[in-house]
């Protein structure tokens, strides 16, 4: 990882995030993707899941909409007991949820995670 010090880390997971939701919305625009499609959904889905649970709680709460301990999580699902996990629960998270996902990282990047300051994030309302 580039950088020094938790901003930088947090800056790079949240381009790791980007560039993993980029490309799966990449992968799911043929209206039919086939199975090799669906696997390397899949295996983002994962990364994703791996890199959302090493963010900073203060971070992911100035976007409650996303359900970000669901997603810290979802790696064990689609690598344990739910391996038959269908296609088109597959391709709705990907068409649906991840852009929103992406969409709320490049938010957070953009509120003062980049600039390396978690602690500048706005926190949550209420």
């Amino acid at each position: 990882m580039t950088g020094t010090g938790v901003g930088a880390d947090v800056h790079e997971r949240l381009e790791e995030v980007v560039r993993a939701c980029e490309a799966i919305e990449r992968y799911v625009e043929d209206t039919a993707p086939s199975d090799v499609v669906l696997d390397a959904v899949r295996m983002r889905l994962i990364e994703i899941g791996a890199v959302v649970a090493a963010l900073p709680g203060v971070l992911t709460a100035s976007e409650p909409e996303i359900p970000w301990a669901r997603l810290a999580g979802v790696g064990d699902r689609l690598t344990g007991r739910c391996l038959s996990v269908t296609p088109s629960v597959l391709l709705g998270t990907a068409r649906v949820d991840v852009p929103r996902l992406r969409e709320a990282a490049e938010r957070l990047r953009a509120s003062g995670a980049s600039s390396g300051d978690v602690t500048g994030v706005a926190e949550p309302a209420g």
